[in-house]
């Protein structure tokens, strides 16, 4: 089968012959249609902090993870050949013509869906819908989500969706700030030119936010957001961390008693059919605007170099097979 491989930081092989995987029992075997980049491919691609350091070549196929397909063949009584799903690959070698994957990380879609890599921008959906499972209810609440890439784009929408009073958004790059309004952001920040922090006490009369959720995965928006929540506030911190050890505002957290959760991604599956429903109705068909640019698969290359470096435009680019 097709599958890629990060051979080197930087550079991705393209494989004609890698191993087709077999279902076992209770998983099926989903032929691949699309396939989406994810902020955490960057950190990997480029050996970035845990990923630096003589780990390559990696695996073929991994870690890409959000998948949308056709069952070709199942194992899985509740499952059957030929329905189109969002399908999250075991062990996430997601980079591939062919994965495994088992319940309850497979969402039905509709067979006649019109533009099934809309599907795409459920799975991280599902990773900020687990998310906010893991922090008190956001109803009348004022929120900033620091980075508007994908997740944090999904999280300004999804925030605004849940009722929340106010949502600020922040980001170093000014063209991502116009999606930013229009997933329902209230402020934008443009954190090249803006010090975040004194812009949110300004728009706040120095209350700062309930509840503060950094997206970026960069220790500089990790210690920003750490500054955020007003006294008894809440941080979320979602973006993956690129070392085991980096500076954190502890003082200033502790003083303020402010409230940490944390989110991995990954652990999103019992959330993949309403992940997959929202995107199908209202709640959430605008974030399929995101799934963009779709590149064919034999300008994968050229794909993660344009994600990495944020390529003005680049969102949830999804190569399709």
């Amino acid at each position: 089968m097709r599958a890629l491989r990060i051979v080197e930081p930087g550079k991705i092989e393209m494989l004609e012959d890698a191993p087709k995987p077999e279902p076992g029992e209770g998983e099926v075997l989903v032929r691949c249609s699309h396939v989406g980049l994810c902020g955490s491919n960057t950190s990997q691609y480029m050996g970035l902090g845990f990923w630096s350091g003589g780990k390559f070549p990696f695996p073929a196929g991994w870690s890409g993870h959000e998948n949308v397909g056709i069952i070709v063949e199942s194992r899985c009584e509740k499952w059957k050949e030929g329905e189109l799903v969002l399908a999250l690959p075991n062990g996430s070698f997601g980079f591939a013509e062919y994965i495994v994957s088992r319940p309850p990380g497979i969402a039905r879609l509709p067979k006649d869906a019109a533009d099934p890599a809309a599907f795409v921008v459920a799975q991280p959906l599902a990773t900020v819908l687990r998310a906010l499972t893991r922090t008190p209810v956001v109803i009348n609440q004022s929120c900033a989500v620091i980075g508007q890439g994908p997740m944090g784009l999904i999280f300004t929408h999804v925030l605004r969706l849940m009722g929340a009073r106010t949502v600020i958004a922040a980001d170093l790059l000014d063209w991502r700030l116009h999606w930013s309004k229009r997933f329902g952001a209230d402020h934008v920040i443009d954190s090249s030119k803006e010090d975040t922090i004194k812009v949110v006490e300004e728009l706040t009369d120095g209350g700062m936010v309930d509840l503060a959720v950094e997206a970026a995965g960069d220790a500089d928006a990790l210690k920003t957001t750490a500054h955020l929540p007003k006294h008894g506030g809440r941080l979320l911190v979602f973006g993956v961390p690129h070392h085991e050890y980096q500076e954190f505002p502890w003082h200033r957290v502790f003083q303020e008693e402010i409230q940490i959760n944390t989110s991995v991604g990954p652990r999103n599956s019992e959330f993949f059919q309403i992940a997959a429903d929202m995107v199908l109705d209202d709640r959430a068909s605008a974030l399929s605007e995101m799934v963009a640019p779709r590149m064919p698969w034999d300008k994968a290359p050229e794909a993660f170099d344009m994600y990495a470096t944020h390529a003005k435009g680049t969102l949830k680019l999804t190569l399709e097979l």
